[in-house]
């Protein structure tokens, strides 16, 4: 199999067992064709940089599968409504919802372009209960009730991250940060860390926060 050749099912299948990972048939279906898409995309703009697809999935997508485990393992409402801000290339969200259907799940981006590939592709993959946004988070925010739980994958530093979306997460919601360090020990007051767990992409150690709101 040459190196840029688009991925089969079994292609998909073969690295993510390798990665510990055994998603379902209609799982790896999803996986498969997110995959295809963005490298098809990625030909005509700049969705995830130089990666051949299996760096994009071992390095980009894979952070979703760790994120749909984190996820399951934290006592969140049975139909949470989900905010992913600065959802650019549609990760973490697009193939988190491949695998993880709970609740209201809403990608917001500024970008015309990015915006434009999610609704196609969150369209043509058939996800369900997943909304895509072009706009500013602030007038998102403004037009929508609060939310159980936002996502956030380097959008902004965590304090700003908890000055601007913290007012519109409902009492007792949290925020997931993927990060590279640790849970900061002066935490902006109000908040509370809910869990923290490490997992390894390649040689670098990657972390998720979740964060409760009092």
């Amino acid at each position: 199999m040459k190196k840029n050749d688009s991925p089969t099912v079994a292609d998909v299948a073969r690295l993510l067992k390798r990665e510990g990972f055994t998603p379902s048939e209609s799982e790896l279906e999803a996986l498969t064709g997110y995959l295809n898409l963005v490298m098809k995309w990625n030909k005509v703009m700049n969705l995830v940089g130089p990666y051949s697809w299996q760096d994009a999935l071992t390095i980009l997508i894979i952070d979703s599968l760790h994120l749909n485990k984190f996820l399951r393992s934290l006592s969140l409402p049975s139909t949470p409504v989900t905010w992913d801000f600065g959802a650019g290339a549609g990760l973490p969200g697009i193939p988190l919802r491949a695998l993880w259907h709970e609740g209201e799940y809403y990608l917001v981006d500024v970008r015309e372009k990015r915006t434009m590939f999610m609704e196609q592709t969150v369209k043509r993959l058939g996800i369900s209960n997943t909304t895509v946004y072009k706009g500013r988070v602030e007038d998102f925010m403004e037009e929508h009730e609060p939310a159980d739980l936002m996502l956030s994958r380097a959008f902004m530093p965590w304090k700003k991250l908890l000055d601007l979306v913290g007012p519109k997460i409902k009492d007792q919601g949290r925020i997931v940060v993927l990060a590279l360090e640790s849970v900061p020990s002066d935490l902006t007051e109000g908040w509370s860390v809910e869990k923290e767990i490490s997992y390894k992409v390649g040689k670098d150690t990657r972390l998720f926060w979740s964060l409760v709101k009092a």
